[in-house]
């Protein structure tokens, strides 16, 4: 969570078109040829603490050109396709941080994660290759996100249409000849108006209160505990971001928990002695941004009484560990033995492992 000032700079400058689903037209420049159309995704662009990241850019109107390039060739005018079975990292970061001209990029990706990986018809280790692809998926994203890429950059999912193309593009490639409006080859365009920041991105957070029980009945004088998740998730490509465990795991957990505790509060028996509010903030990604704008709009009164707050961001592990985060040792004496009990148990758990 963020408390000092200037953190509305840090949120995503969210752009025109980012979440669109965009088109792409892969067109063949001789005459009477006819046009392939493909869906594809833009690659992010925001900036953090004012530094730009992901690319400005966003139409495209250039000739297709395919791995491998000789060196020193001139890609201003080319659009590369690679297939993600066929992408280098090393080399791609090289590239871009080099801030070689290229035209254009379009990444292909594979329709199914549980696809085979590049190892795995060797291997025959299926569980191998899915972890394989997860985490050069999770490289080549994190390079995307955190470089400032002055050409744009797309991602399209694999299927025949694409793939005869590239077949095509390819063929054209092996004779030495780049594609131009004379030798034939194709054209990708995709005809959109270069995108705009929002100066004042619009956040939109969630809110639900439970009143706990106090004897003189002034339930204002009850101390709070705040259950909070972010909603939203981060991706190179916003539209095909899923965010499963980023953070749709908090979100269920949250909703969850406000089921069960709305039953136990419904009844004065059940009901306890703290208030509960229940919050889902946007901005998650950009340095909890939603959730400091959600407690600014707190009353005084109402930030006092947060005595604990509880934050629930991914905890759909897959190793059966979920990890405590706190500011400072907890005083409250239960609050304590929570945190001491959870930090015993996960130190045992590993022990147990090794």
């Amino acid at each position: 969570m963020a408390g000092s000032k200037g953190r509305e700079g840090e949120m995503l400058e969210s752009i025109y078109s980012v979440l669109a689903l965009v088109f792409i037209l892969v067109a063949c420049v001789e005459l009477g040829d006819a046009a392939t159309v493909v869906d594809v995704y833009r690659l992010i662009q925001y900036d953090l603490a004012g530094v730009p990241f992901g690319s400005r850019l966003a139409s495209l109107n250039h000739h297709a050109g395919s791995l491998p390039f000789a060196p020193g060739a001139d890609l201003s005018r080319t659009v590369v396709i690679i297939p993600f079975r066929e992408v280098n990292i090393t080399f791609l970061r090289d590239y871009i941080m080099q801030r070689q001209p290229l035209g254009g990029l379009l990444l292909l990706l594979p329709q199914n994660i549980s696809s085979e990986s590049r190892e795995e018809a060797e291997e025959g280790d299926r569980n191998n290759g899915k972890e394989l692809i997860r985490s050069e998926l999770a490289e080549l994203e994190k390079l995307l996100v955190h470089v400032n890429i002055p050409y744009p950059v797309y991602f399209a999912f694999e299927d025949d249409k694409i793939t005869a193309v590239l077949a095509d593009v390819k063929t054209n490639d092996a004779t030495g000849q780049p594609a131009t409006a004379t030798t034939g080859g194709y054209k990708l365009v995709v005809s959109t108006p270069e995108p705009k920041k929002l100066a004042s991105p619009t956040i939109t957070n969630i809110q639900g209160w439970l009143p706990g029980l106090k004897a003189d009945g002034d339930v204002n004088q009850l101390p709070t505990i705040a259950i909070v998740a972010s909603y939203d998730t981060f991706g190179a490509a916003p539209a095909l971001s899923v965010g499963s465990d980023s953070n749709g795991s908090g979100v269920v957990a949250l909703l969850e928990i406000a089921r069960l505790f709305s039953l136990l509060y419904s009844n004065p028996k059940t009901r306890g002695r703290y208030n509960l509010l229940f919050g889902l903030t946007s901005g998650g990604p950009y340095n909890y941004n939603g959730t400091f704008k959600w407690l600014q709009s707190f009353d005084q009164r109402l930030r006092e009484s947060i005595d604990y707050a509880i934050c629930l961001n991914s905890i759909g592990s897959w190793d059966d560990e979920l990890w405590i985060h706190v500011s400072k040792p907890p005083e409250n004496a239960y609050i304590k033995q929570v945190f001491e009990v959870s930090h015993y148990q996960r130190k045992s758990h590993k022990n147990y492992l090794k």
